[in-house]
């Protein structure tokens, strides 16, 4: 469809421009449906492409589409050069996946942070901490210190990095916070760039911040929301919203409507709400009172942030010559090779799989105790051998609910990984003999560790993507284990853990067998006020 020309009109999922040329290409929409919307009254400013729309309705991608590395690369690096507002450059936020630290992409800020970048700092935002349960007091202080270290390992120190919290995008846990803390300090003095490695939650946090009044008053009426999707690189371009003016009234009303809410209870909430706030307890440990609320209808849209239509326009590379952006803009990073995609173990599954494998509720801890000569699989995509020690150890499993964990004695389990791989049993590859003969092999690679006490973990065995594998041992007992994962992917041995105390997150042994009962820890409430609490 050559006599087609271009609209210039990026896919309101993805921030690819829209196309009719090429199926293979980023940005595909079928001819005919290309056309027929061009000649709509709407045009195709709504229209999503072809592979988000299959995300949408299928949770299925035609293919896995990336932009090249060297091309996000470009498109940040042009974005941060543009020239400054009000004497200030953008400020980065960057998302981060607490459950995979250490992040592959955090390294490499401060390059895009030379002296010659004026960029108005880092807010650092480890999302998703509601999937994970309290293994202690004070575990989300702790939580949020590993970030911080994790960022001053990275280089971003000081000046450059202006704030490290913890949030929810999916829940809203740390949002109202969030919100309240750009008005404050950032205002409306310049642009806001959203950033983060794969499946950090970019897109999740941009549609709940476009629904919240951090956005300009109606915005969400022209702005469509991110596609949302479990498999890697869902957000190929970019993306945007208005910032609404924080002025000294609406600052005032927020502050108010926060008061209001936290002062109530869960009993004075209406049916609706109880039964959302049901639902987000089920999704996560760590939840909001709802989620931030839509600007007020009220607010005049006119006094939104000073802006042209081409606030973030800037040179970019062949094939987005039409982007125009406004305030918030969020990535997919695609980061230098292969640290960020190549060595991820959802880069070797299916649609299908990539469910089964990313947690989407609250993670409820899995714990057994081992001997040595004993193995523990997770899926057919990770395995722990405990080789050597003189005592018994605890190995607490932290990754999706709906991934099986399998423990066998170290002489059978080869035999039981060839016999039950791409079963059912395993249920991750799935699809027999024939998906395995395209799975590449485990790969083992020897630990070693000594143990810090019963009740606190030495070292997470982190099995690439999949999840990952709390040691507990008795003080300085020395284990000699062996881990494997798929071939090309990576194991990270991680010291000290996420989550020291997690073996404690256990009911009693069940009988006969390795494991201990489950137990899920309840759900905290933000932003509301407790049954009998003054």
């Amino acid at each position: 469809e050559a006599s087609v020309p271009p609209n210039g009109v990026n896919c309101s999922g993805c921030g690819v421009e829209l196309q009719c040329l090429d199926v293979a290409a980023p940005g595909f929409v079928p001819a005919e449906k290309y056309r027929a919307l061009s000649d709509g009254p709407s045009g195709l400013r709504a229209a999503v492409c072809q592979r988000c729309w299959l995300l949408a309705h299928y949770g299925r991608a035609s293919q896995l589409l990336r932009l090249p590395p060297q091309q996000h690369r470009e498109v940040v690096s042009a974005a941060l050069r543009r020239p400054q507002r009000f004497g200030r450059g953008p400020l980065l936020l960057y998302v981060l996946d607490v459950m995979e630290l250490p992040d592959p992409v955090l390294p490499q800020l401060p390059a895009l942070l030379s002296p010659d970048v004026p960029a108005g700092g880092v807010l650092v935002l480890g999302n998703k901490v509601d999937l994970l349960p309290a293994d202690s007091p004070g575990h989300l202080k702790r939580l949020r210190q590993r970030v911080v270290e994790a960022c001053v390992q990275a280089g971003l120190r000081g000046a450059p990095l202006v704030d490290v919290r913890l949030v929810s995008a999916k829940t809203g846990f740390g949002l109202e916070g969030l919100v309240s803390r750009l008005q404050s300090s950032w205002r409306c003095t310049g642009d806001v760039y959203l950033l983060g490695a794969t499946n950090s939650g970019k897109s999740t946090l941009f549609n709940t911040l476009l629904r919240s009044d951090y956005c300009k008053s109606r915005a969400h009426d022209v702005v469509d929301r991110a596609t949302v999707s479990p498999w890697p690189g869902t957000t190929l371009n970019l993306l945007k919203f208005p910032i609404i003016n924080p002025t000294s009234d609406r600052i005032f009303r927020r502050q108010e409507r926060l008061r209001g809410e936290a002062a109530k209870t869960e009993d004075e909430l209406s049916s609706e709400e109880r039964k959302y706030l049901n639902h987000l307890k089920k999704q996560g440990y760590l939840v909001a009172h709802g989620v931030p609320p839509q600007a007020d209808p009220a607010q005049a849209t006119s006094s939104s942030c000073p802006s042209g239509p081409h606030l973030l326009a800037f040179p970019t590379p062949p094939g987005m010559e039409n982007y125009r952006g406004d305030f918030l803009v969020p990535w997919h990073t695609n980061s230098q090779p292969p640290a960020v995609c190549d060595l991820c173990v959802l880069n070797l599954l299916t649609d299908k799989e990539v469910k089964l494998v990313l947690p989407t509720q609250a993670i409820v801890p899995r714990t057994f105790i081992l001997k040595p000569g004993m193995t523990l699989f997770l899926a057919a995509l990770g395995r722990v051998d405990y080789l050597e020690g003189e005592k018994s150890a605890w190995f607490s499993v932290v990754a999706s609910n709906r991934l099986p964990v399998h423990v066998a004695p170290v002489s059978s389990a080869d035999e039981m990984y060839s016999k039950h791989a791409g079963q059912e049993f395993f249920k991750v590859p799935m699809g027999g003999e024939e998906r395995m003969k395209e799975f590449p092999p485990l790969v083992p690679q020897d630990v070693t560790l000594r143990g810090v006490g019963s009740t606190q973990a030495v070292a997470d065995l982190k099995l690439s993507s999949a999840g990952w594998v709390a040691v507990t041992a008795p003080e300085e007992e020395k284990l000699l284990l062996r881990a494997y994962t798929p071939k090309g992917t990576t194991l990270v041995v991680r010291e000290p853990p996420l989550l020291p105390y997690i073996s404690t997150i256990r009911g009693a042994r069940i009988p006969g067998t390795a494991a201990y009962w489950t137990r899920k820890p309840p759900a905290l409430v933000e932003n509301l006020r407790r049954t009998g609490e003054k």
